[in-house]
């Protein structure tokens, strides 16, 4: 089952979406060769020949003919933090709002098969400083509570401030206790002229021992490639409220040379502290974002 953001029904319950997802995204990988996987994200192992049949789970089995035994809570202890980005940048485009809708049904499906998986999480929501941050925990009441949370997200109105990631990203290192997996969705947009101090946050997290997933949400086609009608246009910066009118034709070289030069250079940082970045643009496939989540829960293993 492929999942894209565009395909999503926007009228149905955020919760019975996240579950659509994920099962389907469960169901997908039984059946694909990714299926050694599923140790690390169900609540399953696979069935060893000669060991008590009783926790066999048979509804699995006739989905994908494959035998798995049902884990128990003791055999899950991930602490998950899942930040996110609520700037106004986040908001674009203003009509559509798909970043930030993007950002809530990708955290949604991570929380719920985080909580299936028996995991405890937590959400962190901030601009140029942290606006809300919730316990970690495990029980399905958190749940349901983080689910009403993100339901609310792209409806409310964002200040007209500037991005401080690096700040908050420091104080989020500073306020998580024990080692933990943090996933961070945003456009990485930062108010600071030196983003050393950006990457300098990023490798707090890092040396606090913290695994780190940066989900890096854009809409590609405009913010990277600039692929706009030539033909006069007003551009509004929705974090200053600055206009300027301009024939995108006139700026797209230089504007793709230093977009792509920032994203590269984010890239390049990531790699180096060992941080999973994944280019999340607005069209992407869930299935990348919730494989990529399973990827970096078996690293930490």
């Amino acid at each position: 089952m492929k999942a894209n953001f565009n395909d999503l029904n926007q009228n149905t319950s955020l919760e019975l979406l996240a579950h659509q997802l994920v099962e389907g995204f469960i169901t997908g990988l039984h059946k694909s060769p990714y299926h050694g996987f599923s140790v690390e994200f169900a609540e399953h192992r696979l069935y060893n020949e000669g060991e008590s049949t009783r926790h066999i789970d048979w509804k699995v089995y006739a989905r994908t003919d494959r035998l798995f035994t049902k884990r128990y809570e003791e055999e899950t202890n991930l602490r998950c933090l899942i930040a996110i980005d609520t700037s106004a940048s986040m908001f674009y485009p203003a009509e559509s709002r798909q970043k930030i809708r993007f950002s809530k049904y990708a955290a949604a499906a991570l929380c719920y098969l985080l909580n299936r998986q028996r995991d405890a999480v937590g959400l962190c929501l901030f601009s140029d400083v942290i606006q809300s941050i919730t316990p970690v925990k495990s029980s399905p009441t958190h749940l349901n509570k983080l689910l009403r949370t993100l339901d609310q997200i792209d409806q409310i109105s964002p200040k007209q401030s500037k991005t401080q990631i690096a700040k908050v990203l420091h104080e989020v290192a500073e306020s998580i206790h024990k080692r933990s997996l943090v996933i961070i969705f945003s456009d990485m947009f930062d108010s600071t002229e030196a983003t050393d101090d950006l990457f300098k946050a990023l490798q707090h997290l890092k040396h606090n021992k913290h695994e780190v997933i940066v989900f890096h949400v854009m809409d590609n086609k405009t913010e990277l490639l600039f692929d706009f009608q030539d033909r006069p246009m007003e551009f509004i910066d929705l974090e200053s409220g600055e206009r300027v009118k301009l024939n995108p034709g006139d700026i797209k070289k230089s504007y793709q040379i230093e977009a792509l030069n920032f994203h590269r250079s984010l890239k390049m940082r990531c790699n180096q502290f060992k941080i999973d970045f994944i280019e999340a643009d607005v069209s992407t496939d869930f299935n990348v974002i919730l494989q990529t989540y399973l990827i970096k829960r078996a690293k930490m293993r």
